[in-house]
């Protein structure tokens, strides 16, 4: 790592600032560390010193040889490809998810799908990272027939300008809108954009990200997404529905065996996962697990996770690390 060249594009970002702090605890400290935003010298905080950002144009002469996007679409479909050229992109936008030859990673469940002839790999959505990390041991054992999912989103899903708004609005100061609605003391069953189908952007991530991560695109999934004012971590209640028979306490064993997986489900302890504990893990929780007894075979589940952290940055920075691994 210490002759590393990286490159974080959108470091002064909110997920790009947590993809620095990712990085320098997973021991990326001594890599020469490109910070890029869209305009040169502001100044970000990496492994207790003060870097300068520069601009995209500025950072691909200096070919990194990983670059981690976390700066939005537009910037991705220009700057990807030609970072690209000189090493290995990973992007936390849309722009590049739904490509069938741009693999779309969870490290812990399909990083093979990486080849020596990738050069972008995809990131995909918070919410869609936290479930398929909870349902890929049931696709594996039993197989997975149906999902129903309803998420909770936090504000900082949205970014700073989200947040600003909760945060203006529970300290009863003057703020710009930037939901349709105000979201304190609320709920918006309103994430991303809304489609022809009725459903919104954020929905359909979740349906169509979970079919290619687990190579499965024959799962029914349908999903709503609401966005709750929490400041940090996603929740998200999910029903499904498996081809085989199980036991509680299988899925419960299953999922605790599970990388990355901490089971937290003693309810009658009042144990369960909740975003305000899951804010600055790495670790996706899971709880509430109990059986669906108005269908064959259907299991209820209510998994939690930081956005930021499992949801973007860790995620990224995990593959960074697997490709560090295999190729360098």
């Amino acid at each position: 790592m210490e002759n590393l060249r990286i490159a974080v594009v959108g470091a002064t970002g909110m997920v790009g600032r947590v993809m620095l702090q990712v990085l320098e605890e997973q021991g990326f400290s001594n890599s020469e560390l490109i910070a890029v935003a869209s305009s040169n010298g502001r100044k970000v905080q990496f492994a207790g010193r003060e870097l300068g950002t520069i601009t995209a144009d500025k950072a691909l002469k200096l070919k990194p040889q990983i670059s981690i996007f976390s700066a939005g679409s537009s910037v991705s479909t220009k700057y990807a490809p030609e970072f690209a050229k000189f090493g290995f992109v990973i992007d936390n936008s849309s722009a590049w998810r739904m490509f069938d030859h741009i693999p779309l990673v969870v490290p812990e469940i399909n990083a093979t799908d990486i080849n020596e002839n990738t050069r972008i790999i995809a990131n995909p959505n918070c919410s869609t990272i936290q479930m398929v990390l909870a349902l890929w041991p049931l696709e594996t054992k039993y197989g997975i027939d149906r999902i129903v999912v309803s998420t909770y989103q936090s504000v900082t899903g949205s970014g700073m300008k989200g947040l600003q708004q909760l945060l203006d609005e529970r300290a009863g100061a003057d703020t710009s809108r930037f939901y349709p609605h105000p979201i304190d003391l609320n709920l918006l069953p309103h994430g991303g954009d809304f489609l022809e189908n009725g459903y919104t952007s954020e929905e359909m991530k979740l349906v169509n990200e979970t079919r290619k991560i687990l190579h499965n695109q024959d799962i029914a999934i349908t999903a709503t997404v609401v966005r709750v004012p929490v400041k940090g971590g996603h929740s998200e209640s999910v029903n499904i529905s498996l081809k085989k028979e199980f036991e509680i306490n299988e899925i419960i064993s299953l999922l605790s065996k599970t990388q990355g997986i901490v089971v937290l489900d003693k309810p009658d302890a009042n144990v369960y996962p909740m975003p305000l504990f899951a804010e600055g893990r790495d670790e996706v929780f899971v709880g509430r697990i109990r059986r669906d007894f108005s269908q064959p075979n259907g299991l209820n589940m209510w998994v939690v996770a930081d956005n930021l952290r499992k949801g973007a940055a860790t995620n990224a920075v995990q593959i960074a690390q697997y490709l560090i691994k295999r190729y360098f």
